[in-house]
C-alpha cells in the first residue's frame, strides 16, 4: 500500500486496503501498532482504514492507547500545529477536531479509567462537544449516574494466535502445552455446553460446538480479586469454575456478557446460570438458571475484595485479605424459606450447594468460549452452509 501510494496507483491502493480490512482482520488486530505507524508515516493514507479498525469490537488494545494513537494520527495530518499543545489557538483545536470528526465518535470514552482522563484527554478538551465532555467527567466520578451521551460497548478481548514470525519464549511454550483446565474434564465440558444450548440431552464430546480457552488460573496467576478483574476485563461468553477448598465440590457460573472492571452496578444477562458439577463423592450436577435477568450479576466497587458475584451472593468470590484461598469469604447463599432471619430475594432458581456456610477456594479458572463453525448440508445442493452459534442474544448492564 505504501508503494502504490508513492506511485499514485490509487485504484490498486483502494483494493489492497479493502483486502486487508476484509480478509486480514486477525492480522490487523495483532499488528495494530504497525498499522498505526504506517498511517502516521504516510499522509497519503485516507482515514478510512483507521475508521474501519476503530469500529471493531476486538482490538486487544487498551482504550486509552487507542485514544493516543488517534490523537497522534490527527496531529500528523496537521503539520503546522505547534509542538506543544499548550500553545495551540482555538483555530488549532478546531483544525484537529475537523480532521478527527469521523474518528472521535468511535472511541469508547466511558471505558477509560478516570485517573488517566485528566492526564491524557483533558489537554484536548476543546475538540469535544460540550455535552460529551461533561458526560465523560460525570461518568468518571459517578459511574452509576445516567448520562446523555451514547455509551459504546466495551471492546472484547479475544485470545489471539501468535503471529507466524513471533518468537515463542519458554514461558509461552509451556503455557501452550499445558491443559486448558486442571479443574474440569471433557465430561464436564460436554455438560456445560449442553446447558449453554439448553439441550435436553448431553452432547457427545466430539459434537461439542464450543472450544474452552483458559483466561487465567488462580494457582498460576494468583488469587487476588483484582487479578480477576484485570485479566477478565472485556472477555464475553465466559464460564467460571472453582474448587471449594477441602471438598470435592466444583462450582461456577456462566456470564454471557463482557466483564467490565469499570462498571459498579447490577448487570443484566438473560442466559446466565450457576452450577455445581458431579465430581468425586458428588453424584449429581446442579444447574440453576437466572430468574431475575436484571440482577444476574453484580460488579462491586471494591475490586480488591470482591471478585465475581452472581445474583445476591448466590455465588460470590470474596476475600477480605485479597486472596481467595486465605479466608472463608466465598459463598453460595440461598434463602429457601421466607421466614428465615437472613431472608433476601433469590435471583437464581435454586441453591447450588447444600449448605449456606462460607468457604475458601483451592483454585479457580475463568475460561472463554469460542464457537466452532458448524457445517450443515444443504437439502438442495451438495455445498455446505456454515453458521456460527450465538451464546447469548441479550446481555447488557443496568446502572
Amino acid at each position: 500500500m505504501i508503494s502504490t501510494n508513492e506511485l499514485e496507483l490509487k485504484e490498486l491502493s483502494i483494493k489492497l486496503e479493502s483486502y486487508i480490512i476484509e480478509s486480514k482482520a486477525s492480522w490487523l488486530k495483532t499488528h495494530f501498532s504497525l498499522v498505526y505507524h504506517s498511517i502516521f508515516d504516510s499522509n497519503e493514507f485516507k482515514e478510512t482504514a483507521l475508521i474501519s479498525i476503530l469500529e471493531r469490537d476486538e482490538l486487544n488494545v487498551e482504550e486509552i492507547k487507542i485514544w493516543d494513537y488517534v490523537i497522534k494520527w490527527g496531529i500528523a495530518q496537521n503539520p503546522t500545529l505547534p509542538a506543544d499543545s499548550k500553545e495551540w489557538s482555538n483555530e488549532n483545536f478546531e483544525a484537529l477536531k475537523i480532521t478527527l470528526q469521523q474518528c472521535l465518535p468511535l472511541i469508547r470514552y466511558f471505558h477509560i479509567p478516570g485517573e488517566v482522563i485528566w492526564k491524557k484527554m483533558k489537554p484536548y478538551k476543546k475538540i469535544f462537544e460540550e455535552q460529551l465532555w461533561d458526560d465523560i467527567i460525570q461518568h468518571s466520578l459517578s459511574p452509576n449516574e445516567p448520562i446523555t451521551s451514547l455509551i459504546l460497548p466495551v471492546r472484547i478481548i479475544s485470545n489471539l494466535e501468535l503471529p507466524s514470525r513471533a518468537i515463542s519464549t519458554p514461558e509461552l511454550l509451556s503455557r501452550e502445552n499445558e491443559p486448558f483446565s486442571t479443574i474440569i474434564n471433557n465430561d464436564h465440558v460436554a455438560e456445560l455446553s449442553s446447558w449453554i444450548d439448553r439441550k435436553s440431552t448431553i452432547y457427545s464430546f466430539p459434537n461439542i460446538p464450543y472450544e474452552f480457552q483458559l483466561i487465567l488460573r488462580g494457582s498460576r496467576d494468583d488469587f487476588q480479586p483484582k487479578t480477576f478483574w484485570n485479566m477478565c476485563h472485556g472477555h464475553a461468553d465466559t464460564i467460571l469454575v472453582a474448587k471449594v477448598a477441602g471438598t470435592d465440590e466444583i462450582i461456577g457460573g456462566c456470564n454471557p456478557s463482557a466483564w467490565d472492571n469499570l462498571k459498579k452496578c447490577w448487570i443484566e444477562a438473560n442466559d446466565s446460570f450457576i452450577f455445581s458439577l458431579k465430581n468425586g463423592n458428588i453424584k449429581n450436577s446442579i444447574l440453576s438458571r437466572v430468574i431475575n435477568q436484571s440482577r444476574a450479576l453484580y460488579y462491586h466497587s471494591d475490586q480488591n475484595i470482591y471478585g465475581p458475584e452472581f445474583g445476591e451472593s448466590e455465588f460470590v468470590m470474596k476475600s477480605d485479605t485479597s486472596d481467595f484461598t486465605q479466608d472463608k469469604q466465598c459463598r453460595c447463599w440461598y434463602s429457601a424459606d421466607d421466614d428465615e432471619e437472613d431472608y433476601y430475594e433469590n435471583y437464581y432458581e435454586k441453591s447450588i450447594r447444600t449448605a449456606n456456610d462460607e468457604f475458601s477456594i483451592s483454585d479457580y479458572e475463568p475460561v472463554s468460549l469460542t464457537f466452532h463453525i458448524i457445517s450443515e448440508s444443504s437439502s438442495t445442493t451438495n455445498t455446505k452452509i456454515q453458521r456460527r452459534r450465538p451464546l447469548s442474544s441479550s446481555s447488557q448492564s443496568l446502572s
